[in-house]
């Protein structure tokens, strides 16, 4: 990366996505943010596009490196699902985070550049191998169940949280997301609520 200036960059560019979407921020926005000329966003990210992109990557590779160290910091795969959850929860209820980026652009991705949209996907590949993978070995262990294959149930979890992230920006409440995430829990959990 390009040191500190461009860092400061992505991280705005970052919050404005999360809050405004791909359509609706502007390089004016960060030079007012970051308080730098316009032009030097340019020369660190020449287009709107690339800046994107570099956010994207920057947080699939926050997702690989999370849904890492989950795994190896629980045995149990249902318990690195409620982490993953509960992570989210903290960050809809902090607002230091309140909506996937990814999810968010995803709803964009007719209108995205293409290079933004192949990363969106990327990104949706990476998080539905993860589910994918740990509801196979909840099932070995006998801690989850499945109604479908394991690679519909982590399209239908994935699309369950990022449904519930909607629910609770459109609602303005932390509540909706933590009811229809247990509610997904309690489904493919084999332990009684």
């Amino acid at each position: 990366m390009q040191g500190e200036t461009a860092d400061r960059i992505l991280q705005t560019a970052k919050a404005l996505i999360s809050d405004r979407g791909y359509s609706a921020f502007s390089y004016a926005d960060i030079s007012e943010a970051v308080r730098i000329r316009k032009a030097s966003i340019h020369h660190h990210f020449p287009t709107k596009a690339g800046l994107v992109v570099a956010v994207l990557k920057a947080h699939r590779e926050g997702l690989l490196q999370a849904t890492q160290f989950l795994t190896q910091k629980f045995d149990d795969p249902l318990a690195r699902l409620q982490a993953y959850v509960q992570h989210w929860e903290g960050c809809i209820r902090d607002k230091s985070q309140p909506f996937c980026i990814a999810a968010l652009l995803a709803a964009e991705l007719p209108s995205l550049p293409e290079e933004v949209g192949v990363e969106v996907q990327q990104y949706f590949l990476a998080l539905s191998e993860w589910i994918r993978q740990t509801l196979e070995e909840g099932v070995r262990k006998r801690s989850l169940k499945l109604q479908g294959t394991a690679e519909d149930e982590a399209q239908t979890f994935m699309a369950t949280v990022h449904g519930a992230m909607l629910s609770a920006r459109a609602l303005g409440s932390c509540d909706v997301f933590q009811a229809v995430t247990t509610s997904a829990l309690q489904r493919i959990s084999t332990r009684k609520p």
